[in-house]
């Protein structure tokens, strides 16, 4: 903080060398004493000298500072004094110094405060840190927080705006102030606010939907509107820095309804005493308040939204009241006749409202002619002129009807004779004509308005005629202003003609004949544009050029002398085409031009400088392309463009031509379908109506039997005597009463019967009528008719698709019943070759019966094979047990076939053996022979033999037994 020191000057080094010392110790106190008394004698203390020695105390005690906001927060006396000493330190807020001196102390201090911000906010703890303080309620740390904040934010605003918008509920924090009871926190949070929201849309939001709209008006509701203090001017300033430049809060405000309660600011009354100083400036920032939400330069249907609101409300005649009241100061009437201008800008019943104003004057004038009286008048202030030309200029743009009645008032059939009124038309010609050329420019810009985008009034304007002098012919409107700019008069005046002219020939080929009629006008604007004159004549000569480049563009060649492509090589020969082209050039290229761009309002520092006009510029910049395209092209190219034209021209008429019938068709046929549906209304009305009277009728006929037949039982008990004054027990009177009800029912059946089939007739009447006119209109709906044929050609075609397949379907169930019935009539008997189908057909009806037979038979079969399963299920059980038995007696065989080849091998043994035997005994024999043995023995053994062969026959014979 060194280089901090040599920013004082005017001291003397012992003494500065003395205060330093004092804050070093003050400094050294606050943070190392542990006793809060003495830190708060400290803080004191450094508060009285941070006054003359910002300096020394910010560069030594911010930092102590600081840290008692952040750890002595109980204590609120503390508080306020560390508050109050930032505040000292940072703010520019000095004692009176001497006349000399004031200029470097004021730059040294500026310097000193942005340098002590910016270390203050570097930590970004410290904003927030604040913030919080303004919490608390205690006046000594609110009032000195508020201060404080408030002088951070007017040396680094936007840096401190940032660290306020990314804080938690930092601007919540700060619109709490508007609402505190205590007037001097109110005020001076109102110009926190004010530094707060200057240049950030951001904040500016968040603020309007914090309810600061609501409050700011009650504030300037309770300090009396604009009789008001100063509090009033910090609250329009601050509105004015929440709308200005924002659609979201413009918005925001008019949906609210906050522009009704603008009404009471400008209810001023006509006494001439009570315009102070304060009330003009109140007066003055509530104007321009309307005038943000009316700005030219805001959308559109914000702005258009805003006017509607402003007259529905009234806010429009009280302006206007303003306009016509006495004694109002100038600069307020000229604030004044601004925000009227651009309340009534663009806005068709706000221009008709103004229209019927009158100035309070015997006898009544319009508001108009008034104003237009003040803006031809020389004598008049240049700033007041310059807003009575911008309300003109407001009044007729896009309004037609407008500019008819402005024209109208110069045409002869409504100029009055008698003289005792004076037209705005006639001022305007007045002016135009006068010899002040703040005039003649004001009249020319405020005529060629009356004709801007619109030819018929252009045509109109020819036919005006101007007496100049006594005794000689009168002079077309159009040829005076040629013969004014040939008389070589001021520049201001010749420029303001020459945007008329050019203005009034623009799209309008009729005045371009005209024009050109005159056979001194073309050599005169040639001769003008092909002279080499000074600078200040350069723009008269651009202006020329695009008079002469529009009588080229937007000729019709009607004139045989001054066709396009005569005026071309006129051009060429007399100027040349780049010559001209750069000439065009200098209108764009003027210093003026692009100021006058900018603007609608016509807002110059001085008459010299007014030369041109916003929507003059618009035009040239439309026009200044084409006219140079037009000068380079050929008259083939020339031809084929008006071929061109004309052609979109009767495309143009024929397609509205058309539009408007259907249009108009359209609506006769919605006004039909409102009676129909209006008759149908009423048709089922008067039905149900004669439902329940009907309902009525029958009701009382059951009544009536039912009463005849109780009678009739009533009758034999009652005598004779009785019967001259009853019929069957009912008095006359009341018989009597019935037939009139009964009548009068009737007659009203009849009667809704009748107007029910008047009904019927008008509703057929109608569609009749209707129909005809769809037939006699069939030309201009052929298209619609075309589209209703294609569709029902398309439905009908569906419709027989429809039934074909319908028939075919029918047709393939019918043959899958017959197929059905073949299959069942097959599955019976065989069908025979080549029978037809008429054949089987016939056999339908046998083949049903075969089949119920079938399924009789299916019935008893299904019952006998019950019984058969019975009866298996029976077999099976016993064959189960038969078979049990067999298993048993195989066993039993295998068991004997064992035992039978056992014993027929044990046979064979024994054969084996006799054999052996019989061997045994024949080689006996033979030994026996062989010895001589006797015959007997021979004999004994043959009979052995024959024994054992019988035994062995048995043997055999038992063996094929078993």
């Amino acid at each position: 903080m060194n280089f901090l020191r040599g920013v004082m000057g005017g001291q003397s080094a012992g003494p500065q060398h003395t205060e330093a010392e004092t804050i070093q110790k003050l400094c050294d106190r606050v943070a190392s004493s542990t006793l809060l008394d003495d830190r708060r004698n400290a803080v004191r203390a450094l508060k009285s000298l941070s006054k003359k020695y910002r300096l020394e105390v910010g560069s030594q005690a911010m930092e102590h500072l600081t840290r008692v906001l952040q750890t002595d927060r109980s204590d609120s006396e503390i508080i306020g004094y560390a508050l109050d000493t930032l505040y000292n330190i940072i703010s520019n807020d000095e004692e009176e110094v001497d006349d000399v001196e004031e200029e470097n102390s004021t730059r040294q201090s500026e310097d000193l405060g942005s340098q002590f911000t910016e270390i203050f906010i570097k930590q970004q703890e410290n904003v927030t840190l604040l913030l919080s303080l303004l919490e608390e309620f205690d006046f000594h740390v609110r009032w000195p927080g508020v201060k404080l904040l408030t002088a951070l934010l007017k040396h680094l605003g936007p840096q401190v705006q940032q660290i306020i918008l990314v804080s938690p509920m930092g601007v919540s924090r700060l619109m709490d102030l508007l609402a505190d009871s205590r007037e001097v926190i109110r005020n001076d949070g109102v110009l926190l606010l004010q530094a707060l929201t200057r240049s950030n849309g951001a904040i500016q939001k968040i603020v309007a939907f914090e309810n600061a709209f609501e409050r700011l008006l009650d504030i300037i509701t309770e300090e009396g509107n604009s009789d008001g203090g100063i509090v009033v001017e910090d609250c329009l300033i601050l509105l004015q820095n929440l709308l200005k430049n924002n659609n979201s809060n413009q918005n925001f405000f008019k949906e609210g309804s906050y522009i009704q309660r603008m009404k009471p600011w400008f209810e001023v009354g006509d006494e001439n005493s009570g315009w102070s100083a304060q009330k003009v400036t109140n007066l003055h920032l509530m104007l321009q308040l309307v005038r943000v939400l009316v700005s030219p330069t805001n959308p559109p249907g914000a702005t258009s939204s805003c006017q509607k609101a402003m007259f529905q409300c009234g806010l429009l005649q009280q302006l206007c009241t303003i306009l016509m009241a006495t004694g109002v100061p100038a600069d307020i009437l000229t604030e004044t006749i601004n925000t009227v201008s651009e309340v009534i800008r663009g806005c068709q019943v706000n221009q008709d409202y103004f229209a019927s104003v009158n100035a309070p004057s015997n006898p009544p004038r319009p508001a108009i002619v008034v104003l237009l009286m003040s803006m031809v008048n020389e004598r008049q202030p240049f700033v007041l002129r310059c807003a009575v030309l911008y309300c003109f200029q407001c009044f007729l743009y896009k309004n037609q009807k407008g500019q008819g009645e402005i024209v109208s008032t110069l045409l002869p059939s409504t100029i009055d004779a008698t003289g005792n009124s004076v037209s705005a038309g006639q001022l305007l010609c007045g002016g135009l004509f006068s010899t002040d050329s703040l005039s003649n420019w004001c009249a020319a810009v405020a005529l060629a308005h009356a004709l801007q985008e619109n030819s018929t009034q252009k045509e109109q304007l020819l036919r005006v005629q101007l007496a100049t002098s006594i005794g000689n012919p009168p002079v077309s409107l159009l040829q005076q202003c040629t013969n004014i700019l040939s008389q070589g008069s001021k520049i201001q005046t010749r420029v303001g003609l020459l945007m008329l002219l050019c203005t009034w020939l623009s799209n309008c080929p009729i005045a371009v004949t005209h024009f050109l009629h005159n056979s001194a006008n073309v050599p005169f604007l040639t001769g003008q544009i092909a002279e080499n004159l000074g600078e200040e004549e350069q723009l008269v000569q651009g202006l020329c050029a695009l008079l002469l480049g529009i009588s080229i563009y937007f000729n019709d060649n009607s004139l045989e002398s001054y066709m396009k492509e005569k005026l071309k090589q006129l051009i060429e020969k007399r100027i040349g085409k780049e010559n001209f082209i750069e000439k065009l050039g200098f209108i764009s290229k003027h210093e003026l031009y692009s100021r006058a761009s900018q603007k609608p309002q016509p807002n110059f520092p001085s008459p010299e400088c007014m030369i041109f006009d916003h929507e003059f510029t618009k035009l040239v910049k439309e026009l200044e392309g084409v006219i140079t395209k037009a000068i380079y092209k050929s008259s083939e190219e020339d031809k084929k463009e008006e071929e061109v034209k004309k052609t979109l021209e009767q495309h143009d008429s024929i397609v509205t031509h058309y539009k408007n019938m259907i249009r108009e068709q359209d609506l006769q046929l919605e006004e039909l379908k409102q009676q129909i549906s209006t008759l149908k209304c009423q048709n089922e009305q008067l039905q149900t109506a004669v439902t329940q009277q009907a309902s009525q009728i029958q009701q009382h006929k059951d009544q009536y039997n039912l009463l005849k037949v109780q009678l009739g039982k009533d009758s034999p008990h009652h005598g004779s005597a009785n019967g001259g004054a009853q019929v069957n027990g009912i008095p006359p009177e009341e018989i009597g009463r019935l037939r009139e009800e009964i009548e009068e029912l009737k007659s009203n059946q009849e009667f809704l019967r009748s107007q029910l089939a008047e009904k019927d007739s008008l509703i057929e009447n109608l569609k009749s009528s209707q129909t005809s006119r769809d037939t006699n209109e069939a030309t201009a709906s052929a298209r619609d008719s075309e589209q209703t044929a294609e569709l029902k050609q398309e439905l009908a075609t569906l419709k027989s698709q429809l039934n074909s397949k319908s028939v075919e379907i029918t047709k393939l169930q019918t043959e899958k019943q017959e197929l059905l019935q073949k299959i069942e009539a097959f599955s019976q008997s065989v069908p025979v070759p080549g029978e037809s189908e008429t054949v089987v057909a016939a056999k339908a009806t046998d083949v049903e019966g075969r089949l119920s037979a079938l399924l009789q038979e299916t019935k008893e079969l299904k019952n006998e094979i019950k019984a058969l399963s019975e009866e298996r299920t029976a077999i099976k059980e016993q064959l189960d047990s038969s078979n049990s038995t067999i298993v048993i007696l195989q066993n039993e065989k295998n068991q004997l076939e064992v035992n039978i080849t056992d014993s027929k091998k044990e046979q064979d043994d024994l054969l084996v053996l006799l054999a052996d035997q019989d061997q045994k005994i024949l080689s006996l024999k033979h030994k026996l022979k062989e010895l001589g043995h006797p015959d007997e023995e021979e004999d004994e053994l043959e009979s052995i033999d024959q024994d054992d062969e019988d035994d062995e026959d048995e043997v055999d014979n038992n063996q094929g037994d078993n």
